[in-house]
């Protein structure tokens, strides 16, 4: 047994403190030797159990009631636990060395996992799901924080609710009005609808504007050619319809192109995978060698689209189904906006009956529930013929963490789709198009603070 495990083993009996502190996060598997993991696991089912640490006695008598365990291996606890007798009164070093040895454990186990999956052992992972083991096993840390205290942390909190937080605004009225002024970092935003609905024009509408207000962007796309996307961005900023792009002159586009350089200090990078090739370690490896090689940092990320990303964690032969596989990418995509702290935004199709549906709900997303369950923000775009004569189209909300999604649930939008823009409607086109239920709710909330306006603070 090495020293550093048999110290942790005999604080854990010996030091109530120290063993509250380190309990949640040690795990059997960064013991060293068959005899240490089984004491160490005999302790922890007992803190499990009673809340408090076991003494020797009841330690021993847990080994003797152990079927699993022969006169050897118990003879060997037995003697181990003997030696469990000191207890560091220097708790502060202690917790350092703990965690610094679970982390070397950690990292350990997983290069050795890793390697399993290169031989070919591992038929689960795959090997691009190597880089996340070693992520994981690096970012072991012992956060002791036990919570938000109510009362206590009153002051903290209201100094939270009065933080600015930065958000990148569209130019969207309406947009702006259902998401607070706009998408917050680390985040994963979702545009649901069916095939040719105006999901990548909506993305592409949106990553204009960024530009437009001097936000560097990355746009990684796994369904068109990166020129395809240029193109409709072209048409966006440029103020000429998508057809006629080929017939400008030479001297006109680039004239024009510099126009929009001077006006923005940002950079639009578009990156082309082949469809269903390409998952979050593709997209670290892109964020590390653009900000290495072009001093390149974005401050928003579209991924066009989500569904045909693959996951980082599962093979495609892997057995696992389009739920496991499409959440698995939700979750790698929000993990990636937290890690490099940037919006992210991506679309996912309907299924075949949300294609014709005029009222589109969360349950019409195809292939996955898992998806809207991660998402931070989700909403559809809804196409009618009639909608389409008046070229509008209708978004309607699904999910947000950002303000109620039952507050201007539906509202439209103009679309000119040849020049692959969005813009606001006069106030008079929404009129019909607010739920009937937002002021049934407003009555009731009215009727809620009535019936709660005796409380005294």
């Amino acid at each position: 047994m090495t020293s550093i495990e048999q110290t942790i083993l005999s604080n854990l009996i010996h030091n109530e403190d120290y063993m509250r502190k380190v309990i949640p996060f040690l795990k059997e598997e960064y013991f060293t030797e068959s005899t240490t993991k089984s004491l160490f696991k005999h302790i922890s089912e007992f803190i499990e159990k009673y809340n408090t640490q076991p003494s020797k006695d009841a330690l021993t008598i847990a080994f003797h009631n152990d079927k699993t365990l022969n006169e050897d291996t118990y003879s060997d606890l037995i003697n181990h636990l003997d030696t469990l007798t000191t207890k560091e009164s220097n708790i502060e070093w202690l917790l350092n060395e703990t965690e610094k040895y679970c982390k070397d454990r950690a990292v350990y186990n997983a290069i050795v996992n890793s390697i399993s999956i290169i031989d070919g052992r591992d038929k689960v992972h795959s090997k691009d799901g190597i880089p996340s083991l070693l992520q994981e096993a690096l970012s072991v840390c012992f956060d002791t924080s036990v919570g938000h205290d109510y009362l206590d942390d009153a002051e903290s909190r209201f100094e939270f609710y009065n933080r600015v937080e930065a958000r990148i605004p569209f130019d969207l009225h309406y947009m702006n009005l259902i998401t607070n002024n706009g998408i917050p970092n680390k985040t994963l935003n979702i545009i649901l609808s069916g095939t040719g609905g105006g999901k990548s024009l909506f993305l592409c509408h949106v990553a204009s504007s960024y530009l437009n207000q001097g936000k560097n962007i990355l746009y990684i796309t796994l369904e068109m050619a990166e020129e395809r996307i240029a193109e409709r961005i072209d048409a966006n900023l440029l103020n000429t319809q998508i057809d006629q792009l080929k017939d400008l002159p030479k001297h006109i586009f680039i004239d024009r192109v510099a126009k929009i350089t001077n006006k923005t200090n940002g950079k639009l990078i578009i990156k082309e995978y082949p469809t269903a090739s390409a998952h979050v370690g593709h997209f670290k490896t892109l964020l590390n060698e653009l900000k290495l090689k072009r001093n390149f940092i974005p401050d928003a990320i579209f991924i066009d689209y989500l569904n045909i990303c693959s996951s980082s964690r599962f093979k495609p032969s892997s057995g696992a189904n389009s739920y496991i596989i499409i959440k698995s990418i939700a979750e790698e995509l929000r993990g990636l906006a937290v890690e490099f702290n940037v919006p992210i935004w991506s679309a996912t199709q309907t299924t075949r009956s949300g294609y014709s549906n005029t009222d589109v709900e969360l349950t019409d997303t195809s292939e996955s529930f898992g998806l809207p369950a991660t998402a931070d923000f989700m909403f559809a775009l809804i196409n009618t013929e009639d909608l389409e004569k008046q070229s509008q189209v209708m978004v309607k909300q699904l999910k947000s963490r950002y303000r109620d999604p039952s507050k201007n649930k539906r509202f439209l939008l103009g679309i000119d789709r040849a020049k692959m823009r969005l813009y606001d409607l006069e106030e008079s086109a929404q009129k019909g198009i607010t739920d009937a239920g937002e002021e049934e709710s407003f009555n009731l909330n009215r009727k809620f603070e009535r019936n709660y306006s005796d409380i005294k603070i």
